[in-house]
């Protein structure tokens, strides 16, 4: 969208840097300079105030930040417009601060604790500099005003979904995808289909993979990394897709909608914004999967019972049209017509997903 604009980071890897930007200009803080930088980032967090706040951005006229972590504390020019993009305020600072110090040793434990007091603070004071947040979901959006005290557009993520499509041959095979680590609950996945003796394909890898490995029964297959055409393949011919994280959004969520495939996810964060659950009041033909409430291995496998006792009732072509909520060109449309009006041009933003 922004063809000339110059990009910014704490830390990169040119070689990560995807080919459709690498015309632009890159500039990085001090940090860069660290050697492992790109590795040992996290391990960084007590100097990710001083670093983001070297970053020159006078002179620019618009800012636009994608943030998970300490880039929306960046100084403008006081005329500047600087609009926000959250796609979480930083989970290891807020909601899951207690779970990141419990998987640390005694020392890494009391060093992040004194770093993250001071760094929270500070992430804090820094996101009242933001001249408009604009989270990518309504449960973002909730934790940028619990934590920030700041309201909040919200707008989807982009998600391909041109890419996806419907098979008249789906599988018998259940699939799940994403990084294999432990907030992704992709135990409970496998202990369930374990339990029910159901297929399951795991499309990622991670440090959790190992032991995940260990639990699996013979109906549980790993596929690992695979390329772009295998993995709509997968989504494609899949059963259902399966997802037990509480994720910001979770765009493989969609993804497996957009190839008209129902999911079982669990019923908090973005999952609620994205699945039409089955729901007795509503025609079961409109719904495009199944909530579970509980991350527990029994909580997945009644889901999965509950699916395939409905399994009629979902329709591949309602549910890909669902997923066009979430398309690329939607997010384009209502993405300029946001910076319009934040900076004071004719446009209107009243297609935004408002949350109360």
């Amino acid at each position: 969208m922004y063809p000339a604009a110059d990009l910014f980071a704490l830390v990169a890897n040119p070689e990560w840097v995807p080919r459709s930007l690498r015309h632009h200009s890159l500039q990085t803080s001090f940090l860069n300079r660290v050697p492992f930088a790109n590795r040992i980032y996290r391990q960084l967090l007590p100097f990710y105030p001083l670093a983001v706040e070297q970053i020159d951005l006078s002179g620019y006229d618009l800012v636009l930040t994608s943030d998970s972590g300490p880039m929306k504390g960046t100084i403008v020019s006081p005329s500047a417009v600087h609009i926000c993009y959250c796609h979480s305020p930083m989970r290891y600072l807020w909601d899951q601060y207690h779970e990141y110090r419990k998987s640390m040793g005694r020392i890494s434990r009391t060093a992040f604790s004194l770093s993250a007091k001071y760094v929270r603070s500070w992430d804090q004071r820094a996101a009242q500099r933001v001249t408009q947040f604009v989270a990518n979901s309504c449960y973002v959006a909730s934790r940028i005003r619990q934590y920030y005290g700041r309201e909040s557009i919200v707008l989807y993520p982009p998600v391909d979904t041109s890419s996806g499509y419907i098979t008249d041959t789906p599988g018998d095979a259940y699939l799940t995808v994403g990084r294999l680590v432990s907030y992704k609950r992709t135990d409970l996945l496998i202990q369930a289909c374990n339990v029910l003796g159901r297929e399951l394909k795991i499309v990622g890898t991670g440090p959790e993979e190992a032991r995940l490995r260990a639990q699996a029964g013979k109906t549980i297959k790993f596929l690992g990394n695979v390329d772009e055409a295998t993995l709509w393949e997968e989504y494609a011919h899949c059963r259902a897709f399966l997802f037990a994280a509480e994720e910001d959004f979770g765009m493989a969520v969609v993804e497996a909608q957009a190839c008209g495939r129902p999911v079982i996810a669990f019923g908090k964060g973005g999952a609620v914004e994205t699945v039409g659950s089955l729901d007795s009041t509503a025609p079961c033909s409109q719904d495009t999967g199944v909530l579970f409430y509980q991350q527990t291995t029994r909580a997945v496998a009644e889901a999965i019972l509950r699916f395939e006792a409905s399994e009629y009732c979902f329709q591949p072509h309602i549910i890909r049209g669902q997923a066009s909520r979430f398309s690329a060109a939607t997010f384009r449309d209502s993405f300029q017509n946001l910076v319009d009006s934040a900076l004071g041009l004719p446009s209107s933003v009243r297609d935004l997903e408002v949350c109360l």
